[in-house]
């Protein structure tokens, strides 16, 4: 026995080698610090950028890079310590036994404001065009106009030639100032206009229950919204409208799904012509109850019906790569304990130490690409167009004690209880988000990406014995953006993605829904 056990070792170390051809492993930059960022830098592994949030006072023509750092073994064509120049984007190549290109950009926004009493709505700000449009109500004496508020470039280093702020000056024709800044001057030109209209029904976001509405008008004044269903003849008013300067706001809920409405928006005794919406159909994910599993030749458990459509997908094919060798097994399978206590099946996710690594349990929507060595390969997010408030089911837990930790950042954890976590977010993207988990080129979930629209997540560090209900909330960066695909993750261990948990850590899920109403 001790024979056969030696042999299939020897053949399980043989696996580990590194025999993935050179140009399937991503090389290039893990991370990056800036002066004066205001935000972590995002790496795109895939498309090879390194994207740098810079805040308003800085200098793109001289971006002063802190820090980086490269794939192992890797060396970059071009010390980038110090100053570099980002008013277009940064070209680097990065090197191992091949050359492969990345870009630096900055991402910088000017915080911009015009303001003036009794102005209609908000300034148009052009940063493009340099040039502001201000609406004022019919009558209005354009050739002593209050400027109360101005600000054109960054914060504190910024010079206005005429200075505008608090001054009274005739705009009956459009007036041009000067702004400077550094060794960069702008010339803006301002636009005060008349205009009939007192109030406006800027957009309308319909989604499946919920609209949200928003208007301009004579700031300081009283505005609400009003909407009624199609071929109603009653208008119900808006209540809890929000209000900032000349703009407001209001969110409707209630409503009912694929159905048309018309909108409104009202002041004093004002009132917008009707706008017509339809609200979005409702519906619920595939497999949300986790009924449909299958069990394969190969020893791996997989989410979704032979026959049916493949919507979640798990770790199981890494954790179980070697379950040839007696080595390995399906760490996310069925469970017959529902939480209702009727015949059917949850999904357990279990973390596991296999061999040389831990392993959560997991289940996401999306799937699994492929095994890079000992590390994973995922494609997070599923085709998703709906936009849901929330999303709820039922979970239970056990929380082992955190015993294993692969990562330098992460090993002060070993002691402490483990956490289960459940994230959910709605992207805006062209495919699904890639996932890799070697070290070398990690490339994780990011909450506060651009391209996410909606994010929210619950955990749990305690045991959960029995049975409860989860209500994850997600919660709106932008009320006008579709979704293209929705991110669900589960997992059993929050840091495994780090190989960080507690062996023996169990979640149990039951009965996702979506909700579409606050």
């Amino acid at each position: 026995m001790a024979i056969i056990a030696t042999i299939a070792m020897a053949a399980f170390t043989s696996c580990l080698e590194n025999d993935i051809p050179y140009d399937r492993i991503a090389v290039g930059f893990t991370s990056m610090t800036a002066e004066g960022e205001t935000s972590p830098a995002q790496i795109d592994s895939v498309g090879q950028i390194v994207t740098l949030t810079l805040g308003e006072e800085v200098d793109l023509a001289n971006v002063n890079i802190l820090s980086y750092e490269i794939s192992d073994g890797a060396k970059l064509s071009a010390d980038i310590t110090g100053g570099i120049d980002l008013t277009s984007n940064y070209k680097v190549n990065v090197s191992l036994y091949q050359d492969y290109e990345w870009l630096i950009k900055a991402n910088q926004t000017i915080e911009r404001t015009f303001v003036v009493p009794e102005q209609i709505g908000n300034s148009v700000i052009d940063p493009v065009g340099k040039r502001v449009v201000v609406n004022m109500p019919s009558g209005s004496d354009l050739t002593a106009v209050e400027v109360t508020d101005v600000k054109l470039g960054p914060s504190s280093i910024t010079t206005m030639t005429p200075d505008l702020n608090n001054s009274t000056t005739d705009f009956s024709n459009p007036v041009e100032v000067a702004v400077t800044y550094r060794d960069v001057t702008e010339t803006w030109t301002i636009y005060v206009e008349e205009t009939e209209q007192t109030v406006s029904l800027d957009r309308a976001d319909a989604w499946t229950r919920v609209m949200w509405l928003y208007g301009s008008t004579r700031a300081g004044t009283e505005s609400w919204f009003e909407y009624r269903q199609d071929g109603s003849d009653e208008w119900l008013r808006v209540e809890n409208v929000s209000t900032t300067g000349a703009e407001f706001s209001a969110c409707v809920a209630h409503l009912q799904p694929s159905t048309t409405y018309e909108v409104r928006a009202c002041s004093n005794d004002s009132y917008t012509a009707a706008i017509v919406v339809t609200t979005d159909a409702e519906y619920e994910l595939p497999n949300s109850n986790f009924e449909e599993w299958w069990y394969e030749e190969d020893k791996i458990w997989n989410p979704w019906n032979e026959n049916g459509e493949q919507f979640w997908d798990t770790g199981n094919d890494g954790a179980a790569t070697f379950a040839q060798f007696g080595v390995g097994s399906s760490n996310s399978v069925p469970d017959s304990d529902t939480w209702n206590g009727e015949a059917g099946y949850s999904a357990k996710l279990e973390t596991k130490w296999v061999v040389i690594k831990l392993a959560g349990g997991n289940i996401f929507a999306g799937e699994y690409v492929r095994t890079d060595g000992t590390n994973g390969v995922l494609n997070f997010g599923r085709e998703f167009t709906g936009r849901p408030t929330r999303i709820t089911g039922y979970w239970k837990y056990t929380s082992a004690t955190i015993n294993r930790s692969s990562d330098d950042a992460y090993r002060h954890l070993i002691g402490q209880p483990d956490t289960a976590i459940i994230y959910a977010a709605l992207i805006n993207k062209t495919e699904p988000i890639e996932i890799r988990t070697n070290p070398s080129n990690r490339q994780l979930f990011d909450r506060n990406a651009d391209y996410i629209v909606a994010y929210g997540e619950v955990q749990t560090g305690e045991t959960i014995s029995e049975w409860t209900d989860f209500d994850l909330e997600l919660e709106y960066r932008r009320t006008d953006v579709t979704p293209t695909h929705i991110v669900i993750v589960s997992t059993s261990s929050k840091y495994a993605d780090y190989f960080t948990g507690g062996e023996g850590s169990t979640l149990w899920l039951d009965d996702f829904s979506l909700g579409w109403d606050y």
